[in-house]
């Protein structure tokens, strides 16, 4: 979700320089497009991008249409059909044969829960939730947009009053981790209710802050990925090494967990390039069932000297713990450099949490991207 958080930090700029600016949001595809519903660009008066809709091919009329909104003050819903490519307003004839719904919102700095403000709020909380946005079918009507983030325990942040019904939609979402629309009939008319799951980011802990790490935290930065870097040694685990957006820790092993909120989404790297410490951590997070990935660097005699350790202690590498640990770490890529390596740790953690297999997109006989939400309800 790092587009949210450039967007949002994009806006803070804009917000505080007064510089108007829309928010356009891809509520629902219907056949394939470059991306999909939940997808965002924010679009300030200078013609300004940040963020995409597309692969390009929607960008420049979009803005006009983001422009248009934004000297009217008024939300509009515009249907792009990219499955005609003598369409000269799209003209980049990349045949993704998709009907693609944009909804674009004009920002009003001085309301707290503008759409903008909404997605701050997300990237805030660390937890899933449920991103709500209303829209009308017919695009000359009323179209309300991004109106309510709804979280843990009906937790609710919103502009307006939300129903029964889709507080229920929203919890729905939350629990089964896949958004969904939800069509509800007020005064003849057909609202359309997209509801869009929210995720935080990955949060990936390395253990050992080497210039391996170093490489490897920047790669996972660069994805949106939240980083926290622990180690024993003040020389390495220190901010002139790593980002000021990297958390960085100096610890003993025995104690790496305890300024980590551990959830699920949180992986382990260990690669301290220290036996006894990086055990002495695998110990810790083996009690840890929530963690999803255990990755550990070095070669395969390496873990089968820990599974031997382990089990000296009277320490059971059960099953369970068998399938989130990762020795030696990494994809089969060929990897020889620390970036190649990195390259090879991020994507095999991108696979383990999307359950996917990491094979080449040429064997999948089915659309590159799962359908993550249903079809729009028939009216």
């Amino acid at each position: 979700m790092r587009e949210i958080v450039t967007i949002v930090a994009e806006y803070n700029k804009l917000k505080h320089a007064q510089i108007a600016c829309v928010l356009a949001t891809v509520v629902h595809v219907q056949g394939s497009s470059y991306r999909r519903a939940g997808a965002r660009m924010l679009v300030d008066e200078f013609g300004n991008l940040t963020g995409a809709i597309s692969g390009g091919c929607l960008e420049g009329d979009a803005l006009r249409k983001a422009l248009h909104a934004m000297h009217q003050q008024k939300n509009k819903l515009v249907t792009y059909d990219t499955s005609d490519e003598n369409d000269a307003i799209i003209g980049a004839q990349l045949g993704c044969n998709g009907i693609i719904k944009v909804l674009f919102e004009a920002i009003d700095f001085e309301n707290e829960r503008n759409a903008c403000e909404l997605l701050q709020t997300a990237s805030e909380i660390e937890e899933n939730a449920s991103i709500l946005i209303e829209f009308d079918l017919k695009e000359t009507n009323l179209q309300p947009g991004t109106v309510a983030l709804i979280y843990s325990e009906d937790k609710i942040f919103s502009s307006a009053e939300i129903e029964q019904v889709i507080l229920f939609k929203a919890s729905e979402v939350i629990q089964k981790k896949r958004s969904d629309f939800l069509k509800l009939e007020r005064n003849g008319n057909s609202c359309m209710n997209y509801i869009q799951f929210y995720e935080p980011p990955i949060k990936l802990v390395l253990v050992g802050a080497g210039n391996d790490a170093m490489i490897l935290a920047n790669q996972a930065e660069i994805l949106g990925w939240k980083i926290i870097i622990a180690d024993g040694r003040p020389t390495h685990a220190n901010t002139n090494r790593f980002s000021s957006g990297c958390q960085v820790i100096v610890t003993r092993p025995e104690d790496t967990l305890e300024k980590i909120e551990i959830d699920e989404r949180t992986c382990f790297a260990l690669m301290s390039h220290n036996y006894h410490y990086d055990l002495a951590v695998l110990q810790l997070l083996l009690k840890k069932t929530e963690v999803p990935y255990i990755g550990i660097l070095g070669p395969l005699k390496k873990w089968e000297r820990m599974k031997d350790d382990l089990d000296h202690a009277g320490i059971e590498v059960s099953s369970f713990d068998d399938d989130r640990i990762h020795a030696p770490i990494g994809l089969e890529l060929g990897a020889e450099t620390p970036a190649e390596i990195g390259l090879s740790i991020l994507a095999e953690i991108q696979a383990k949490l999307t359950d996917s297999s990491a094979k080449s997109l040429k064997f999948k006989n089915a659309p590159i991207h799962e359908r993550r939400t249903s079809e729009i309800p028939s009216i």
